[in-house]
């Protein structure tokens, strides 16, 4: 379960960026997320010095869970660096169908790609557990960027990485069926999450069917009969509000003849 208080926010400036060192993603229908080499944590490199003048550019920002960081459509102005908790980014299509795009955890940024505080967002960004970010505006990112030229590589690799998540995952809703994104879905999240019990594995986090729908562009009563389905073929069962995973061959199979890890 995750906390009900507010973050508390360090006034220590060492402690207050320490969430921001390293970075963590779960592209849920993107194998880039676990590959070696990405994320990289948007400040590391940056001296003490140049710490200092990013934190002293930015505006910390605390969001309950289920707050809304910044709206699809709406003007863009830079980046958002998260310190604690996580963010899920997704996108909603004219008929109120969302499809979550990523979840992003401290070390990374969110708000882009229009970084520089030009056009509109493309997505929305919502805090899925207490969390602070802190709010770099376009302009002084901008002038940050020509003073900080490794903060410039940062932001440049950041964007190339989710340039490359986004674009898996624009190919897996293409090319895959809902079923075998859903398959994926379930053995990414027991990679992920994944407690073993005597020979299965139990997916030790909580997500609902909407939050499951949402990931792999279905809708909740689809996921819901799939899941049902699922657990009279005994690959998987569900109990309360986990998932545990029977058959992670079968599975598998069905996300396109993978072998299970």
């Amino acid at each position: 379960m995750q906390p009900t208080s507010v973050p508390q926010i360090s006034s220590n400036p060492t402690a207050a960026r320490a969430g921001l060192v390293q970075a963590n993603s779960l592209l849920l229908l993107s194998d880039n997320a676990t590959q070696p080499g990405g994320p990289r944590p948007l400040l590391q490199g940056l001296t003490e010095r140049e710490l200092d003048l990013l934190m002293a550019k930015g505006r910390r920002r605390v969001l309950y869970r289920g707050a809304t960081l910044f709206s699809q459509d709406t003007p863009n102005d830079g980046i958002y660096l998260i310190e604690t908790g996580r963010m899920r980014v997704f996108y909603t299509a004219p008929s109120g169908r969302e499809i979550t795009l990523a979840y992003w955890y401290p070390g990374n940024f969110v708000g882009g790609p229009e970084v520089f505080g030009t056009g509109l967002h493309s997505w929305s960004g919502i805090a899925t557990s207490n969390s602070s970010v802190l709010h770099l505006p376009g302009k002084a990112l901008r002038q940050l960027v020509t003073q900080i030229p490794t903060l410039a590589i940062g932001v440049i690799e950041g964007l190339s990485f989710k340039g490359r998540c986004y674009s898996a995952l624009a190919q897996m809703l293409g090319t895959r069926s809902i079923t075998e994104r859903l398959a994926h879905l379930l053995l990414h999240l027991a990679d992920l999450y994944g407690v073993p019990e005597e020979n299965d594995t139990v997916i030790a986090a909580t997500f609902t069917h909407a939050d499951l729908a949402h990931m792999v562009g279905a809708t909740r009563q689809w996921v819901t009969i799939s899941l049902k389905r699922l657990s009279e073929q005994k690959i998987i069962h569900t109990r309360r509000s986990q998932i545990v995973i029977l058959r992670p061959d079968v599975l598998a199979q069905m996300r396109g003849g993978e072998h299970s890890a």
